[in-house]
């Protein structure tokens, strides 16, 4: 015994630590064992875990124990290291170390020697000075206590006077799933998320204590909404009535063992803490090959929420009152990914627009001069201090296309999402085929003589699509403007036109295995009022494009998006980012918007520039601020009030009249003269995710 002794002495700390730990639980202690502070029996013998392949972490077992509380409060100081935590969590019975490894080196002869030495009057040694540590570490704790104290105080009247949407209560009174964070490539964490999953355990701040510091507790996944999660404190069981929803990647949420590493105490909750006698034992039991988080979690959030685009950096942004064109822009602010541009020569800044940093609308400087678009030049002539340009490597990058071949067309016909009206799909044209595989499209019926309206999408934009897109996938097509032969059938329509349809393999037939699925909650971008970050859901998916309703508001608000929009959000992402959440519009908004009187709308021809397509305000919601109606870009016709906006309300333009044309069988289209391309349309898949690119809605015979 006295040679292994020797042997333990002599074996370097770290060694013997790794080999008689609990793995990612190193020491902790369990104070409802009867060994004293002197005692080795705490080592128990070694479990073996099977090896479970998966990318989290796996909690093992090999016999460390933890400490625990026995009932009584109090702070306590370790004799040997001088740590101050709470005396509960304190090693053995009398409470007068830390961990095992404090009290064995209290107990060893050079320990007892310097403690000897002091009580003979002898000046001390080296080792024992820690011991005069002791008064000062008092009161560094309770000042630290103190502090504690003080910041919750603050938190609380912060949270108060907030009050801000509970995605929890809403999640679970309505019995919905939020979209997993895997969904949003451009999000956070969104490319890293791996296997956390439900089941997986995290260490967090015990709220069910009687503590007055931070003392945390073991915690299991029960349910996951984007960052949310619902919690339940280990040792509930099937009990409810403490589970807690909170977000992931708060600073507060932790692997297992982060506790152990950081010296912070684990406390159960007192709702239970007399539940079981031997702490221990339950844990080894529950957590022995469960997962936990990365031990690198929170380094990894931390990094994710660093964002290349910085203040005063210059960009080409499209024209929010002239759509054919860009102009220069300068980074104001950045949320979360999210930019605010405030348009050169802006007076106070007021002209701004609200864009993710990933948004097909901005580019670099010169990209304008480069493809061949329509610019507006600035009056001012030089940058101030600070502005420079924001490199081309941070936009994000188009495919290549080759051009020279088979390509669009001026004048051909395609399928388009309407900008100004993104809950529609209208017949379009290329007006303009530009550098780079870009567009310039313009809605048929619709367009200014001037072509103020066209709208730039590159060639592969998941937000064009061939000819019969919508007939085949059920999705009502919005003709165009006073075309009375109704209902619209393509074939007629290209023959009276005398125009060609845009030949199928042109088009983006690449649909990602995005993991969206219908009823998914989400926060969404607003695209008619892009500063605004709404609660939405997933209500239909065709192929790669998802409609998304704004909860609270009536269908006619839904947008059609693309399943890689970065303009998509898990849930609680704005509570990490720190944007403002627009909660669903109450009832009374409802009733408000029902009781506006419809406008008769009229059908005319658009003559000259216009800077906005006109849109019925029947049954828009009135603004509490008494704001006007937005434009594409979300910017009143008066100067908006200052990010965030406040409550639900929010003047949101009313899509254009549809006339319903549903699909009656398989559509065969013939032309007979040979200018037109002959198709077969194929029966598409509506309303589910549609995996891998080697099918696609409409096949082009030869």
């Amino acid at each position: 015994m006295e040679n292994a002794r020797d042997l333990a002495e002599r074996t370097p700390r770290s060694d013997r630590k790794r080999r008689d730990s609990f793995g990612m639980f190193d020491g902790y202690d369990s104070c409802s064992e009867e060994s004293t502070s002197s005692s080795s029996s705490d080592d128990s013998e070694d479990e073996v875990v099977p090896s479970i392949p998966a990318s989290l972490p796996i909690i093992k077992n090999n016999g460390q124990v933890y400490t625990y509380p026995d009932g009584k409060a109090g702070m306590a100081t370790c004799e040997m290291c001088g740590m101050v935590g709470v005396r509960d969590a304190f090693y053995s019975k009398t409470k007068r170390f830390c961990s095992v490894s404090c009290s064995r080196s209290y107990s060893s002869n050079s320990k007892k020697a310097s403690i000897l030495a002091r009580l003979q009057g002898k000046p001390p040694t080296k080792k024992a000075k820690v011991l005069q540590k002791q008064p000062l570490m008092a009161k560094l704790a309770a000042y630290a206590q103190y502090q504690a104290s003080q910041q919750n105080q603050a938190k609380l009247k912060a949270v108060v006077a907030g009050e801000s949407f509970d995605w929890g209560q809403y999640i679970c009174s309505s019995n919905t799933v939020g979209a997993p964070v895997s969904c949003f490539k451009h999000a956070p964490m969104g490319t890293c998320w791996g296997d956390i999953e439900v089941g997986v355990r995290i260490e967090v701040p015990n709220s069910d204590t009687n503590f007055s510091t931070k003392v945390y507790w073991i915690a299991e996944i029960i349910k996951l909404a984007g960052f949310k999660a619902l919690l339940r404190y280990e040792g509930f069981d099937s009990d409810t009535s403490k589970d807690f929803w909170c977000n992931l990647c708060i600073p507060e949420v932790r692997p297992v063992g982060w506790c152990a590493s950081s010296g912070k105490p684990l406390v159960p909750p007192k709702s239970i803490q007399h539940k079981y006698s031997n702490w221990k034992t339950f844990l080894v039991k529950r957590l022995t090959g469960a997962k936990t988080l990365p031990p690198n979690f929170n380094d990894m959030v931390q990094q994710n929420m660093q964002f290349p685009f910085k203040k005063l950096m210059r960009v080409e942004v499209v024209d929010k009152n002239y759509l054919s064109r860009t102009r220069v822009a300068l980074v104001e602010q950045v949320i979360g990914g999210r930019l605010r541009l405030v348009y050169e020569e802006s007076q106070g800044g007021a002209d701004d627009f609200w864009c993710h940093m990933y948004s097909p609308l901005i580019h670099n400087i010169g990209w304008s001069r480069s493809i061949g678009h329509r610019f507006k030049r600035s009056d001012i002539t030089r940058k101030l201090d600070g502005q420079v340009d924001a490199p081309p490597q941070l936009f994000q990058k188009t495919k290549e296309v080759d051009q020279s071949g088979d390509w669009f067309k001026d004048g051909m016909k395609l399928e388009a999402i309407d900008p100004l009206n993104l809950s529609a799909i209208c017949v379009a044209t290329v007006r303009k085929v530009l550098a780079d595989g870009y567009l310039m499209i313009g809605v048929d019926g619709s367009e200014a003589v001037d072509g103020s309206d066209w709208f730039c999408y590159h060639g592969t934009s998941p937000s064009i699509f061939p000819v019969g897109f919508c007939e085949i996938n059920n999705i009502e097509l919005t003709p165009p403007r006073g075309y009375t032969k109704l209902p619209f059938k393509w074939f007629d329509y290209l023959r009276e036109t005398g125009s060609v349809a845009a030949p199928v393999r042109l088009f983006n037939k690449e649909v990602p295995n995005h993991g969206f699925r219908l009823g998914m909650k989400l926060e969404a971008v607003d695209l008619m009022e892009p500063r605004l970050v709404c609660v939405a859901t997933v209500t239909r998916i065709v192929h790669r494009l998802l409609r998304i309703h704004f909860d609270g508001w009536e269908d006619e608000y839904d947008q059609w998006v693309d399943c890689e929009s970065p303009d998509l959000y898990p849930v609680g992402w704005c509570q990490l980012t720190g944007y403002q959440l627009q909660p669903p519009a109450s009832q009374s908004n409802r009733e408000m918007s029902q009781s506006v009187p419809k406008q008769k709308k009229k059908a005319q021809q658009y003559k000259g520039q216009k800077k906005k397509r006109k849109i019925p305000v029947g049954r828009r919601p009135f603004s509490q601020a008494g704001r006007r109606r937005s434009s594409f870009s979300g910017d009143e016709e008066q100067s908006p009030p200052p990010y965030p906006a406040q409550g639900p309300a929010r003047p949101r333009p009313r899509t254009h009249f549809h006339l319903t044309h549903k699909s009656e069988s398989l559509l065969r289209m013939k032309e007979e003269t040979a200018e037109v391309d002959e198709f077969t349309f194929s029966q598409g898949t509506s309303d589910q995710e549609s995996n891998g690119s080697g099918s696609y809605y409409i096949r082009q015979e030869p």
